[in-house]
């Protein structure tokens, strides 16, 4: 059954043929440090068989983690396992997305997991309601010299650690012991030099890990290592040196690779591109008539003219900044043997699978967060490590370009590498909040113990001047250290409300952190969003988002500055929505402009950039998203929630919520048909849905029944229907409104759907003082029930006006939304200072009308210069106050009162329990079961006091205010 899995591998080698042992016959974990080259990746294949031969069939309930730190190295993975385990029943899911429904709902049946740490960090803080995670037996760690990496080895760490917390909390929980599958860890790498450390972390309590180390010597290819000093004077600039070694690159080829295919790194993507031309001019490869034939139908193929050209030259570059199927016609030629020559960046030596017989490193220095940088000790093994065809070659070469000044350091570190270090103590506050919301730590005891199952730990105890402890502390002294540096972490995520203590001094975590800890939010940006105002803008959010440490790891290029600026400012192009001032100078405004060029649905022509706003997207979506919850969370910031809801609709539609390429969310409808539809007018849903199926095929150029199928996926595209009523209770200071949500093509919607079965709308209500009165979620499975959605809701009075803005906005789609402002009724005028305002606002009294059901507005006082109605005038006139009854027009009403107005309150005579209850009948009436004029007589029964009773008079139902529904 498992021939087919070693079928490339007739022999093994000597490192595997060490390893065999252990890992097809033991359960031990395993760690193995090795040359590339060696058969790594069958190391992994035998302890999945391992697994496989032990667990009954069939292969239920069992899974398999395999993790690289980047995605390239996850889908040569995924290619290649799902041909080798397919046949045998085993399914394989790539997981290195920022989606988190679709992938948990995918990889509930795959066998085989393939995955970045990321995005396993970001599975697994939420374990406890996920048992996928407790099924797995078999964790592979390929590269896990990464841990070093002080961007991303945190991750790794942590990652691991937290599945060894995993396996001990089953092992607590179940009473049986015996019962609790084992986890197994398997780690390779070309690069540790301190391999025990590693194997010592991820020992369990039972057994140590096993530790393989193999020498260069034991290496199937043997590899010939030079390094060549260039001079390179004090006031030369690293640009300027890198374009000098561009031509002594015809030489070392000519010199080393024996006519032999060579691989060159390069810093840059641009520099990639310069050297592979100067390349093609200086040097002339001797190429069969076969080759050259092969090479022209790959020319042929490619997209990008600049490297056709080149190919013909038996020249070509490969950058992750290029089309895909240009790469991958790229690397065909070059594994084929056709290629002589290929210039690339780093990325590619932790990527794509290329060796070659000779490799080059073209400078030592890289371009990194906008300066040149060393490349790590890592990063130059890795890349020498690609060097050796083991297919082909019995020897293989490596020459690593430098400057004289630094040729003795890289000598020095070709015969022996630096110990690699944890990088978890730069990163700890995010993690410990992680963990702190899985209840994993519970206290600073716990915390410590949680320390104690890291990589930290293990190298803290032996190198604690790394970690900036003092040399001479001994174990207990460096635990201590450990343990402040929790403390400082922890009182850093309390100073911003992100964990709380409860009675017994346990951490417990706020929903603030748990908002951080489930979106995968970074520290610093959490932080930067707690200088929310509550009253920002569409264009204010998109330049905090900007400035997320998300997007860390998007650069700006120079070459790349003329297209930005010309986004964001031409008068003679379409620009994008919200100029900003100057020109684009640096990262943050690099990712504003490309945000606002991809909602305003602005064509890029550059591949780097559009890779970019990718990048740039599936961060940003899982940024707006934790934004809303972050902000619903908190009070008085009612536009700012309205507008980071907005935002987040507007990064997973990539539309403006305004845009006109509404057409462009449908299924086979893509910028180009956009477009057309725009410019025949298609700008909504409504318009497409009213158009004639064979006018739209006419404007879209295509052929039957496109046309219905468009309008067939409109149709059944939910719509809504958003009524407000004002009920009769309401006082001075509180109103009661009931929202209703209509599906209006509910009996369409029972038999298809366009939009998923997640989809929702949200139901916002923020009153003048940017207060939230209401935020709820409503999915369209609830509306479906019934066809409608209803919800009392009571509006408190706000003090700049009486009016509210009501929002339905949907969670997928760009023009559904419902927008409306709706101005509440209260008892009395809103009093300001010793006046009484009158309320004058024509959308107002359209309001009232829909409250009271009236089919006539309010009779607005007639008004004189002074502003002052007549009533107003004349009953001042003989110093009386406004009554407070709330005819529609006191001229014609039968009120005596309302025409001179009622003595002020000092000068009414009686008992002060009239007083009282004129006082107090604003927010009484509303809420009392028996009529204001029997409470007046019954309050009356015992009083002398003389009371008009013209005002009780029946006046004709015409001269009353309608009665509320």
């Amino acid at each position: 059954q498992f021939r087919s899995i070693f079928k490339e591998f007739p022999y093994f080698n000597y490192a595997q043929s060490k390893a065999l042992d252990d890992l097809l016959y033991t359960d031990r974990n395993f760690v193995i440090c090795a040359p590339t080259g060696s058969g790594k990746t069958v190391m992994f294949e035998l302890a999945i068989t391992r697994l496989l031969m032990e667990a009954p069939l069939p292969w239920l309930n069992i899974k398999v983690v395999y993790m690289a730190p980047i995605k390239a190295l996850c889908s040569q993975r995924f290619d290649d396992w799902k041909e080798k385990f397919g046949p045998i029943g085993l399914s394989c899911k790539e997981l290195t997305g920022d989606t988190v429904m679709d992938d948990l709902f995918e990889i509930h049946h795959a066998d085989i997991i393939i995955t970045t740490p990321e995005k396993w960090d970001s599975m697994t803080r939420r374990w406890r309601d996920n048992s996928i995670v407790q099924l797995v037996r078999l964790f592979l760690i390929d590269e896990v010299h990464v841990i070093k990496d002080e961007s991303r080895g945190a991750t790794l760490e942590v990652v691991v650690s937290r599945m060894k917390t995993v396996q001990s909390s089953l092992w607590h929980l179940l009473e049986n012991h015996d019962t609790v599958p084992t986890l197994r860890f398997v780690a390779v790498s070309a690069t540790i030099p301190n391999a025990e450390d590693i194997a010592e972390w991820l020992s369990d309590s039972q057994m140590p890990a096993v530790c393989l180390k193999i020498d260069e010597d034991q290496r199937p290819v043997k590899l010939r290592k030079i390094v060549l000093g260039f001079p390179c004077s004090d006031n030369q600039t690293e640009f300027k040196f890198d374009l000098t070694l561009n031509y002594k690159i015809a030489s070392i080829i000519q010199a080393y690779s024996e006519q032999k295919p060579a691989l060159v790194f390069c810093a840059t993507r641009k520099g990639v591109q310069q050297a592979a031309s100067v390349l093609a001019k200086d040097a002339k490869f001797l190429l069969s008539v076969e080759q050259k034939q092969r090479l022209q139908r790959s020319a042929n193929s490619l997209k990008d003219s600049k490297l056709r050209d080149l190919l013909m030259y038996g020249v070509a570059y490969h950058h992750a900044g290029m089309e895909v199927s240009d790469r991958k016609i790229i690397e065909g030629a070059f594994t084929a043997g056709d290629l002589p020559a290929l210039f690339t960046t780093s990325t590619l030596a932790m990527g794509v699978n290329l060796p070659a017989h000779l490799v080059v490193i073209k400078s030592t220095m890289h371009y990194v967060g906008g300066v040149f940088q060393e490349y790590s000790e890592t990063d130059i093994l890795q890349m020498i490590g690609r060097a050796g065809r083991p297919q082909f070659d019995t020897t293989a070469t490596a020459v690593i370009m430098t400057r004289w000044s630094t040729r003795e350091k890289y000598i020095q570190m070709l015969n022996g590498a630096d110990i690699i270090e944890s990088s978890l103590h730069k990163h700890l506050v995010e993690h410990l909040n992680a963990e702190i919301v899985l209840h994993t730590v519970t206290d600073v005891t716990v915390a410590l113990q949680w320390i104690r199952s890291t990589f930290l730990y293990i190298r803290a105890l032996k190198n604690p001047t790394h970690y900036g402890f003092s040399s001479g502390l001994d174990k207990i002294g460096i635990e201590a250290k450990l343990q402040e540096l929790c403390l400082k972490n922890l009182n850093d995520l309390s100073s911003f409300d992100l964990i709380g203590m409860d009675e017994e001094n346990n951490f417990k975590p706020t929903e603030t952190g748990r908002l951080m800890a489930w979106y995968y939010i970074a520290f610093d940006t959490v932080k930067q969003f707690f200088t929310i105002k509550g009253t920002e803008t569409l264009n204010e959010l998109i330049t905090m988002i900007s400035n997320c440490t998300e997007f860390l790891d998007v650069k700006l290029r120079t070459n790349e500055k003329k297209i930005l600026n010309t986004l964001n400012k031409d008068k003679d192009k379409i620009t994008i929505r919200f100029p900003m001032e100057g020109k684009i100078k640096t990262r943050e405004m690099k990712i504003n402009c490309l945000i606002q060029a991809q909602l305003g649905c602005i064509p890029i022509q550059d591949f780097t950039l559009t890779q970019d706003t990718g990048r740039i997207f599936r961060n940003g979506l899982r940024v707006t998203r934790w934004l809303t919850d972050f902000l619903a969370s908190c009070k008085g910031n009612f536009s700012a929630l309205l507008n980071s809801s907005i935002l987040a609709k507007c990064f997973r539609c990539r539309l403006w919520e305004n845009s006109l390429h509404v057409s462009k969310q449908l299924e086979k409808i893509g910028v180009s048909l956009s477009n057309a539809m725009v410019n025949a007018g298609l700008t909504s849903f409504k318009k497409i849905e009213e158009i004639n199926a064979r006018e739209l095929e006419l404007i879209l150029n295509r052929h039957p029944p496109f046309g219905n199928q468009i309008k067939e996926s409109v149709l059944h595209l939910p719509k809504y229907e958003l009524d407000i009523e004002q009920l009769p209770k309401y006082s001075d200071t509180l109103a009661e409104i009931l929202v209703t949500i209509r599906l209006t093509n509910y009996e369409q919607l029972q038999t298809k759907r366009t939009a998923t079965d997640f989809h929702y709308v949200t139901l916002l209500i923020g009153n003048a003082d940017n207060k939230v009165i209401f935020n709820q979620k409503i999915t369209d499975s609830v509306l479906l029930r019934t066809g409608n959605w209803t919800k009392k809701i009571e509006v408190k009075r706000a003090l700049k006006s009486q009016e509210i803005s009501i929002n339905l906005i949907s969670s997928d789609y760009v023009g559904l939304d419902i927008q409306q402002a709706y101005t509440a009724f209260y008892l009395t005028p809103k009093p300001v200072g010793s006046k009484v305002v009158m309320n004058q606002n024509p959308e107002a009294e359209s309001s009232l009308d829909t409250c009271y059901g009236s089919p006539q507005s309010l009779s607005a006082a007639k008004v004189d210069t002074g502003g002052r109605s007549k009533q107003e005038i004349t009953y001042k006139k003989c110093g009386n106050r406004q009554c407070n009854h709330r005819c529609k027009n006191k001229d014609v009403c039968g009120h005596d009162c309302c025409k001179i107005g009622v003595p002020p309150k000092s000068e009414i005579n009686g008992d002060s329990k009239v007083s009282l209850y004129l006082a107090d009948l604003r927010s009484r009436n509303s809420i009392s079961s028996v009529p204001p004029v029997k409470r007046l007589k019954m309050q009356m029964l015992n009083q002398t006091q003389t009371v008009d009773l013209k005002q009780f008079v029946f006046t004709p139902k015409s001269s009353l205010p309608a009665l509320p529904r």
